[in-house]
Parts: C-alpha cells; structure tokens; sequence
C-alpha cells in the first residue's frame, strides 16, 4: 500500500505519486501495488496506474458520494469515474486498463513531448 494519509501525518514526505515510480521498479511486478491519497476522479486514477500502481482506492471520493446522496450518489461517482478513466485512456491511446503505462506522462515537459509539441523558446519565435 502507497499512501501518505492525505499528507496529514508528515507534510514534508513525498506524495503516493511522487513515490509510487520508485516503488514499482524496487518491487519488479513480486507484489501488487495499491495506491492512494489524492485520487480524486478517473484521471488521477489513470496517473497512479501509469506510474506503477495495480490497484487504485479512492476514500474521501466515495464517502463525500455516499454523505450527499447515498447510494445513489456512490453509483453516479462510479459512472462518472469510469467515464473519466475511458476519456483520458482514449486521449493517451490505452485501449485497455493493461494497455496505460508512464510512456503517456509527461516526465519534463519539453523532454517527452515529441518536437512538435514542446513549447518554443523566445529565439524559436518566426
């Protein structure tokens, strides 16, 4: 389990996402991954599963869900998670939840994104 409890016990530790990378490479697939804190709708969702996690939990999501609309608003977060989740992995190519992976993250932005799309410089300007 990756978690920093929200940040609420330490405020200077790494956050699950800054984490997580490091952790997959040390462990190489010998366990399963579960992350949390900060997830707050499918993209962040699609993120941790980029940077290594195998499973996602989402807390505070679920219980603000549950308090405001009960088990109907559980059921509308759901939906609207996995409708989230199938935008961002359609925008980064994944066709399926095995298919994301940290090639679709911006590592540094001007480094990873293809020459085209890396921002312009004062002396690229025409």
């Amino acid at each position: 389990m990756v978690s920093n409890h929200g940040g609420r016990q330490l405020d200077g530790v790494l956050s699950s996402a800054r984490a997580l990378p490091a952790i997959a490479d040390a462990v190489k697939g010998d366990i399963a991954i579960l992350a949390d804190s900060g997830i707050r709708n499918g993209l962040d969702v699609v993120r941790m599963i980029a940077l290594g996690a195998d499973t996602v939990l989402l807390g505070r999501a679920y219980l603000y869900a549950l308090a405001t609309a009960g088990k109907a608003g559980v059921a509308n977060l759901l939906d609207l998670i996995e409708k989230e989740m199938k935008v961002a992995m359609t925008l980064t190519g994944a066709k399926s939840i095995s298919e994301i992976s940290g090639d679709s993250l911006v590592q540094e932005l001007g480094k990873s994104l293809p020459a085209a799309l890396a921002p312009m410089s004062k002396g690229d300007a025409a």
